[in-house]
């Protein structure tokens, strides 16, 4: 039982504690495959439910005219979670989980969990300007991550999981530093925002077994969303979901 329970820590990305052993036999049951970090192939795409698959595209510069993209960059903490509310938005073409803002170039998952990289945990959002706005993109972001929180998102501690706005231009700039502005003001944080806004860099996308986590592997990923606080949390800092 004890193997079995350390086993599925590897699962969850080094992210959510040990579950209980009676609860990791039920999900490693409910599980068709296993899905370790160091085994990417075990995750690959459910074909009725991923998402096309989308090169990263680089940063556009104030794109306004239908049929032109352009590309956000956010971090929210785990990448897996920062996914699905960018990918039910009507305009958005596609995400991306992977890193930004560190120094080392090409970092694998490993090295960027270990520390030392840099980089924080992001998703890029290439999106349809003519069909969403990118302060659309700002308000599902901040609605999406504990604003106060220093170095980590609800259970993921450490710099690699520091909240973020990274904008592509100077357009992006000037509205995600109005929006931090505009919660600051708002009296809602009085201790302050941590949410760093820094200038685009290089985004590099994640291994293909961290994109579309959620649609891959959806036991696993509710099981991680439920155990790390994430939707208790959000629930405190801006109250119940709209509709």
């Amino acid at each position: 039982m004890t193997r079995l329970a350390e086993y599925f820590d590897g699962l969850f990305h080094n992210r959510a504690p040990r579950a209980k052993p009676l609860l990791t036999c039920a999900l490693l049951l409910a599980s068709v495959t296993a899905c370790a970090r160091s085994a990417p192939d075990a995750a690959a795409p459910l074909a009725a439910a991923s998402k096309p698959t989308v090169t990263a595209a680089p940063a556009a510069s104030t794109p306004a005219t239908r049929g032109e993209t352009a590309t956000a960059i956010f971090a929210g903490g785990c990448f897996w979670c920062m996914e699905p509310p960018y990918d039910k938005l009507p305009g958005v073409i596609s995400t991306t989980s992977g890193f930004t803002a560190g120094r080392t170039v090409n970092p694998s998952y490993e090295q960027v969990s270990s520390g030392g990289t840099g980089h924080t945990e992001a998703v890029q959002v290439v999106y349809d300007p003519s069909k969403v706005s990118y302060a659309k993109l700002l308000d599902v972001f901040w609605r999406n991550i504990d604003p106060v929180a220093v170095n980590r998102q609800f259970c993921d501690v450490g710099d690699i999981y520091r909240s973020g706005i990274y904008p592509a231009d100077a357009g992006q700039l000037r509205l995600a530093q109005a929006s931090k502005k505009a919660l600051q003001a708002s009296g809602r944080f009085p201790g302050g925002i941590a949410t760093e806004i820094e200038p685009a860099s290089t985004f590099y996308p994640a291994e293909e077994y961290h994109q579309d986590y959620y649609l891959k592997n959806p036991i696993r990923y509710r099981y991680y969303r439920f155990n790390c606080g994430r939707d208790q949390r959000l629930r405190e800092v801006w109250g119940p979901p709209a509709g």
